[in-house]
């Protein structure tokens, strides 16, 4: 099962950091192409979110709403979709592919920390906030909120490997086959993700 984007080494550097995100916005954007107009730019291009943001939300889709708009196409070239999980999280996904930019962006945010993955240009940066030592460094950014207490933000760009990510895909599934061990990108996971897709699209019908 295909999804290039888990092996995306913006993603795969920071995935182990995404603990029970619960608020999700994702921005994928392209300029136009004939190519793919031929399905909803959910199939063409959100499908690749919503993969990545089911691998890293540990809870069972609640509820799909959203809206869909063909401008050129006889299919929806632009969408937003809100996903709710079962444990509260929500997503905000937004895809185009009438851009006058390209962009692939991702945005998590969980207690204590916010994580931006740039698809595109490849990078990382993890922003996390955590208790203030008593005698903070004279450069370090201190928030104080309305209880009182302070916390010290720390960020972190992680080191980005330079990869081919089309073919990590292919040798991993290689391997699986190979050694009869689990894909990284597993079937039920690819039919979850397309499932989900499908439910984006049908709430375009029932507008």
């Amino acid at each position: 099962m295909g999804q290039v984007e888990r092996f995306n080494p913006a993603f795969t550097a920071v995935n182990h950091q995404i603990d029970n995100p619960m608020f999700i916005e994702s921005h994928r954007l392209a300029e136009f192409n004939p190519r793919g107009t031929d399905v909803s730019v959910v199939l063409d291009l959100m499908i690749h979110d919503i993969d990545a943001i089911l691998s890293v939300v540990n809870s069972k889709v609640k509820t799909v709403t959203a809206n869909g708009v063909s401008v050129i196409s006889n299919t929806p070239d632009i969408a937003n979709a809100r996903i709710e999980f079962e444990n509260g999280c929500v997503a905000n996904l937004t895809a185009s592919r009438i851009s006058m930019k390209n962009m692939r962006k991702s945005r998590f945010f969980q207690k204590d920390a916010y994580i931006s993955v740039d698809f595109l240009e490849k990078k990382s940066e993890v922003v996390r906030m955590k208790d203030a030592p008593e005698n903070p460094d004279e450069f370090a950014m201190i928030l104080t909120n309305a209880e009182g207490v302070k916390k010290q933000i720390y960020f972190e760009n992680p080191e980005i490997d330079n990869n081919n990510a089309i073919l990590d895909e292919l040798e991993t599934f290689a391997e699986a086959i190979n050694t009869n061990t689990t894909p990284v990108v597993t079937l039920a996971q690819g039919t979850e993700a397309l499932r989900v897709a499908m439910l984006v699209i049908e709430n375009f019908k029932s507008l």
